[in-house]
């Protein structure tokens, strides 16, 4: 095709929902941006294309399955728990996000359960639920049948209907909004009984540092356990932790600063009108990015 005017302009068209397809593949906005380059790459470098979405989404998905198997090993291998890298999605990086679905198959949580599928498994769900392909479609990107497109799409549904948690997916996005900003004020105040208060009796928290900061690295269960865990944490060698309100894959998050770094991304997940858990990323490698889908200087 070459690097003609026209070509750049068309894939210019493509490229946020490239980013969004291989985000949700593979859980890392870096990884994400890496595949949309490659695709970049392999677009110049192809004859005629009839229908360019459909070509791209092909080319993306494939590059996203052949990283997914190598990731598996690196991630069984990885210092505390593995979190997905965290997306700013106020500014529409990954799509819209206007229901309550559309929000849930972008969040952390989500994102976290989608790493039971196999890499194909991951694929068709993705390619059906966030894009609405058909069988048909999806079985023309994976170089299968649509017969085993269905029969894929169904076991991952399964797969993740078992286990997802519970959550508040018809709260209020109001309510929502008032827990987490309650959660917010006490724990930027240092207030055990407020947080206390917000948090559920079973509250979780995962932190995913990578090996890289002093990070717990198993979960912390139980809501006086959390609550001491979180007031400790935002007063790191006596610096107070700043703490300001954004959205983070489709849900209101908190972003932590000491001074002007930014150190750490809280995402909570709401249950029963209580925080029933909290996702904290705090390795720096998942900080520092400058593309429009990462964090750096928002």
């Amino acid at each position: 095709m070459g690097v003609t005017v026209d070509a750049v302009e068309e894939f210019e068209r493509h490229r946020s929902k490239l980013f969004g397809l291989a985000y949700r593949m593979l859980g890392s906005a870096e990884e994400a941006e890496d595949v949309v380059q490659d695709a970049f790459l392999r677009w110049h470098q192809a004859s005629a294309v009839e229908s360019p979405w459909a070509w791209l989404a092909k080319v993306a998905t494939n590059l996203c399955v052949n990283r997914l198997t190598s990731a598996r090993a690196r991630r069984e291998s990885y210092v505390g728990s593995w979190l997905p890298e965290p997306v700013l999605t106020a500014g529409g990086a990954l799509g819209p996000l206007e229901s309550a679905e559309q929000r849930e198959f972008v969040s952390l949580a989500f994102l976290v359960v989608l790493e039971r599928l196999n890499p194909v498994e991951r694929a068709v769900f993705v390619l059906r639920e966030a894009f609405d392909y058909s069988h048909r479609e999806v079985a023309e990107v994976i170089n299968s049948s649509e017969a085993n497109s269905r029969q894929l799409y169904t076991r991952a549904r399964r797969r993740l209907t078992e286990a997802r948690g519970r959550s508040d997916r018809g709260l209020d996005q109001a309510r929502r909004r008032d827990l987490v900003e309650s959660f917010l004020a006490a724990a930027q105040q240092g207030d055990l009984p407020g947080l206390e208060k917000v948090l559920a009796e079973d509250v979780t928290v995962w932190v995913d540092g990578g090996g890289r900061v002093g990070a717990a690295r198993r979960p912390i269960s139980g809501v006086s356990q959390v609550a001491r865990y979180l007031v400790g944490s935002l007063n790191i060698a006596g610096q107070g932790v700043r703490l300001s309100a954004t959205e983070v894959n489709g849900a209101l998050g908190l972003l932590a600063r000491v001074g002007e770094e930014l150190v750490g991304v809280l995402v909570p997940e709401t249950s029963d009108g209580r925080i029933s858990g909290i996702r904290i990323i705090a390795n720096p490698d998942k900080l520092r990015l400058s593309h429009s889908g990462g964090l750096s200087g928002s």
